[in-house]
């Protein structure tokens, strides 16, 4: 266990995040991590709630129930109907959980899913959690999104932009750079020594020599010689329809990918209840649930705590191998 509890940030108050803590914490309180819900106590129903004033205060605490570190709603939630009256709470639980590991205070922040809608609608600039934390947390870099599961590492170069704007926005530099996040965060984060990266092809079949586009070989393949040329054990560019078979993940520790798509179906496909989001590039250990809201589901007791433990567990190996394999 870690030495310093968990950050857990409520989510959307009209979605599944709160059951899904309760579920969470019945199913860690004997064992661990500790952690403690941020935000209103009022969303946490079925468990028994012990409010806190501090971190320090939720490890004690966490046997007997779960802890919250309050910070009220203006609005009451209601299951599956958000209330913008609410975004400005969401957000400032997002920003204590980050201001409490900057100060050393807990082991890691580990997000429930927000609403992205209703917090731009309320003027939130950012197109998700991991753009806003780059700017509270970040080390100087642009933020990078890894999806784990077990069996299964994948990031995706471009993220949210739509397909056509992902191929315009792809270069060699955007390639080297989350190369080169990736393999530093595998090392330090992962313990893996040497850390082997394969990169997927944008194009069918990885371009087919040219016959199906030429940006594997004029944007991706300058990219894996350029981090083979710093060290780095990258190979590529491979067709992505062969890139996840059962034989092809045992020879790599992650797989950069092009698009959005092309990194979260496999991933979703193989563990669409255990796969957890990894933000990496911060100064601090992010983990989320690899799921949404759910508001069709919210207040009907069926959304399923799997991603969630599984992003509580990660967070706290990490903030573990951080210590141990952080630079002199």
């Amino acid at each position: 266990m870690t030495p310093l509890p968990l950050c857990l940030t409520m989510g959307e108050p009209a979605g599944i995040g709160a059951e899904i803590s309760v579920k969470a914490w019945r199913r860690l309180r004997e064992s661990g991590p500790a952690f403690f819900f941020i935000g209103d106590p009022r969303c946490v129903k079925d468990a028994p709630v012990v409010v806190i004033e501090a971190p320090d205060q939720a490890a004690e605490a966490f046997a007997a129930g779960l802890p919250v570190l309050p910070l009220p709603l203006p609005a009451p939630p209601q299951p599956g109907r958000p209330d913008p009256a609410n975004a400005g709470t969401v957000i400032a639980a997002i920003e204590t959980a980050v201001r409490l590991c900057l100060e050393g205070r807990a082991a890691g922040v580990v997000t429930n899913p927000i609403q992205k809608s209703v917090l731009t609608a309320a003027g939130f600039q950012h197109p998700g959690h991991t753009e806003f934390l780059g700017e509270l947390a970040g080390r100087g870099v642009s933020p990078v999104m890894l999806l784990a599961c077990p069996g299964l590492r994948v990031v995706p170069v471009t993220v949210h932009a739509a397909l056509a704007e992902a191929i315009r926005s792809l270069t060699t530099d955007l390639i080297i750079e989350h190369g080169r996040i990736v393999t530093e965060a595998l090392r330090q984060d992962f313990g893996i020594v040497q850390p082997r990266i394969v990169v997927a092809g944008l194009n069918p079949h990885a371009g087919e020599a040219g016959t199906m586009g030429r940006e594997d070989i004029e944007i991706v393949a300058p990219a894996i010689a350029a981090l083979r040329r710093a060290g780095i054990e990258a190979r590529g560019p491979l067709p992505a329809d062969t890139l996840f078979t059962p034989r092809a993940r045992a020879s790599y520790d992650c797989a950069l990918c092009m698009y959005h798509d092309q990194a979260l179906i496999p991933i979703k496909t193989l563990d669409m209840d255990g796969g957890v989001n990894v933000t990496l590039g911060l100064r601090i250990v992010r983990t989320s649930p690899d799921h949404g809201t759910a508001l069709d589901i919210a207040g009907a007791g069926q959304a399923d705590p799997g991603s969630l433990i599984a992003a509580l567990r990660l967070a706290a190996d990490i903030a573990i191998s951080r210590s141990r394999n952080a630079r002199p």
